[in-house]
């Protein structure tokens, strides 16, 4: 089924873009998932803590006000925006996702779902696939530290050098002190 044919399908740009790294985690907030799904957000949210044990800390949790603030001074968000963020929202992972079809069931939800799954699946075969890539990048970075170390070590012997050669310079340039012999 063709994006045409399926109303429902969301550009990937669309989702990626909503997809923050929080707590070491990938996430979605409530209120895009809200979007997502054509719900509003106390509706999802309502669904959620009516179903609260299917929400482990690991599949949702809910902004401290520090990271609220954070995220709110992080991306700059304009009045609009920040007005729907007056209360922390909550942060589902890639497994609370999952499981918000299971508790929202409806058919746009669980296409939707399906959607948000394969892109998650996507991006960890993009870090799959380019971990020798990271690796050696991670390489290089070591390296150009370790050049830098020795650029400082380069450049202090020259300055050790250069004032070396200064106090030659200076020595050789002292006025003479020259003793006259007495004139018997």
């Amino acid at each position: 089924m063709s994006k045409a044919e399926n109303p429902l399908m969301l550009p990937e740009e669309t989702i990626i873009s909503k997809i923050y790294l929080i707590r070491g985690k990938k996430v979605i907030l409530d209120r895009d998932l809200a979007q997502f799904y054509g719900v509003e957000t106390r509706r999802l949210k309502e669904q959620v803590r009516r179903n609260i044990e299917r929400f482990p800390e690991d599949f949702m949790f809910e902004f401290t006000k520090e990271e609220l603030e954070a995220f709110r001074q992080q991306f700059g968000k304009t009045s609009k925006e920040i007005m729907g963020l007056r209360i922390a929202p909550f942060v589902f992972t890639e497994h609370g996702i999952l499981m918000l079809a299971s508790v929202l069931n409806t058919q746009r939800a669980i296409q939707v779902n399906i959607q948000l799954v394969r892109i998650f699946n996507k991006m960890r075969e993009i870090l799959t696939t380019h971990q020798e890539l990271f690796a050696e990048l991670e390489k290089i970075k070591n390296q150009l530290s370790d050049h830098e170390n020795k650029f400082i070590l380069i450049f202090e012997y020259l300055k050790q050098f250069e004032k070396a050669k200064q106090e030659e310079q200076e020595f050789k340039n002292r006025p003479k002190i020259e003793f006259k012999k007495p004139k018997e």
